[in-house]
């Protein structure tokens, strides 16, 4: 309690993760999308005339643009600061809800949540995670980027219930325009706690009995190659010009790629899946899948700090092939119980967010804090790019094959590939 007291960065780790809790609408995608197929269905005046193949788009859209609005929200964070860049995306977030709050047309769904929407969250994302690493060193890095970014996992907790509810008493549109207003005056407010540290800032270790305090770094004396001076991680860095260039970014990208991909498949559909045998009922799915990925994104950021990135990373790739595997005789089967569709979404949704966790461990350690936001959000198109192909496929199978058997299939087996990969990457070298 007293460290959570006396170093600042608690504050700006806490308001990162009240920032991602609001940002995390996108997660709950699959009832909104199941309301949308009721409607399409129903057919009519004012409804959702669209193709059926098409129900997922705005979704996949809003991952590809979320993941590419990281490049430049990234810059802007590193340029501009985390405060600046969280107001942009209560704005542009407030802004895309309140676009498809006006209409059921499927340009407007794809303008509205696909694209303004999705820029919002890549630069609210942005201004969380690398302030709040930047106040503690480099053995709390995991920990740290699992508690903020659990935020955007465990956000359909509330979230799902909630839009449920309002969607049964007020309809789409109204929910919509609610969520927007209700989230743009939440990151305006949280914006304001998220900071930088000052020059010069040294992280104390967690065992060392100095509080995080700004230091001086000694002169060079006689004695320094005999009492080396400890540096903070900031000095290992590397430009994202360089970073791109490396064999080990591109590496890391395809099994983000394959980790990220595999389970947003799984979320933008979760409550689709659900529907037959739970009704109604089906956000409950949407609501526990999300514990499982924000204790994932914890427990993996645990994990890495204890046995190291590498081993955790290839162990939930593998468990989280078997997943995808294993549900494939639940969604395959008649009537499947509801406890074993709650018990595989919330395995997959645990698998899923360990991605969240350990892919900026990543991105920190091999390359440094200097340029961190714009190097993260380089290797975050991954995501993005996952989740839009694999949700398209997905989408694809479904509408010719009326199953989820062959999208359960595809994605355990690439799962199984990334796993094979991560077991035979190796740490680039070190970097001045």
């Amino acid at each position: 309690m007293s460290e959570i007291l006396k170093n600042p960065g608690w504050k700006v780790a806490i308001a990162g993760t009240g920032i991602n809790l609001a940002l995390g609408v996108l997660y709950t995608w699959s009832i909104y999308q199941s309301k949308i197929v009721e409607s399409i269905e129903a057919g009519g005046a004012g409804g959702f005339n669209w193709d059926r193949a098409s129900v997922g788009d705005p979704y996949a859209i809003c991952c590809l643009v979320f993941a590419f609005t990281m490049i430049l929200a990234g810059k802007c964070q590193d340029l501009l600061g985390p405060r600046v860049t969280a107001l942009i995306g209560g704005v542009l977030v407030g802004a895309g809800l309140l676009v498809i709050s006006q209409s059921t047309s499927y340009t407007a769904w794809v303008l509205g949540f696909g694209v303004l929407t999705g820029a919002g969250i890549g630069f609210g994302y942005a201004s969380a995670t690398p302030p709040a690493l930047k106040w503690f060193p480099g053995g709390q890095t995991g920990l740290i980027a699992g508690l903020v970014v659990a935020g955007f996992g465990l956000a359909p907790v509330y979230i799902a219930p909630l839009a449920s509810y309002l969607v049964g008493e007020w309809g789409l549109q109204s929910t919509m325009m609610f969520f927007g207003a209700a989230f743009f005056i939440a990151l305006s407010i949280l914006s304001r706690f998220l900071k930088n540290p000052p020059e010069g800032y040294v992280p104390a270790e967690p065992e060392s009995s100095d509080q995080n305090v700004v230091k001086e770094l000694p002169a060079k004396t006689e004695q320094e190659d005999l009492e080396p001076v400890q540096r903070s991680e900031p000095e290992r860095s590397m430009d994202a010009s360089l970073v791109i260039k490396t064999a080990s970014f591109w590496k890391l990208w395809f099994l983000y790629f394959i980790g990220a991909g595999a389970g947003l498949m799984v979320i933008g559909s979760v409550a689709g899946m659900a529907k037959q045998s739970m009704g109604n009922a089906a956000f409950i799915v949407v609501a526990i899948m999300a514990v499982g990925n924000a204790s994932g994104r914890i427990i993996a950021g645990v994990v890495s700090d204890a046995m190291g990135k590498n081993l955790a990373l290839e162990i939930f790739l593998a468990l989280q092939s078997l997943n995808m595997f294993l549900a494939i005789f639940v969604v395959s089967s008649e009537g499947a119980m509801a406890f074993f569709i709650v018990l595989s979404a919330t395995f997959i949704g645990f698998n899923y967010g360990t991605n969240l966790a350990l892919f900026p461990a990543f991105c920190k350690g091999w390359w440094g804090l200097k340029s961190f936001g714009i190097n993260y959000g380089l290797l975050f198109t991954s995501w993005g790019i996952g989740g839009f192909v694999m949700t398209k496929i997905s989408g694809a199978i479904v509408a010719s094959t009326g199953s989820y058997v062959w999208s359960f299939i595809v994605a355990g087996i690439l799962l199984a590939i990334a796993a094979f990969v991560a077991l035979r990457m190796k740490e680039p070298k070190s970097v001045a």
